[in-house]
């Protein structure tokens, strides 16, 4: 898994066939995420099977609130043979700090 900061997360999910994956809660993710991500929640006991059936081909950019989360499911996904994984080292937090968009939920 490759840390990137917010400007090289920005790029990395401007690129085509990376899937941004939102890996907080889903109270979380409605509340505030970056556009086009996925939520996913890593703490719910059925992730491992989830995205066990994602495409490997594919590039995943994942974040969660600070990084420490995206971390945990990177390590997950590395083990189910995923090649290509980049974490938002600093996490949204970090991506709101730089001036960055975020989207929420409409409820």
């Amino acid at each position: 898994m490759i840390n990137l900061n917010a400007s090289e997360f920005d790029a990395k999910i401007s690129e085509p066939d990376v899937v941004v994956l939102d890996v907080r809660t889903e109270l979380e993710f409605n509340q505030s995420h970056i556009q086009n991500s996925i939520n996913l929640n890593v703490l719910e006991d059925d992730f491992y099977l989830t995205t066990s059936g994602l495409d490997r081909s594919k590039n995943y950019a994942l974040y969660c609130r600070s990084g420490k989360r995206s971390l945990d499911a990177g390590e997950v996904m590395a083990d189910l043979g995923f090649k290509s994984l980049y974490n938002l080292s600093g996490g949204i937090i970090e991506w709101i700090e730089s001036g960055r968009v975020v989207t929420s939920k409409a409820k």
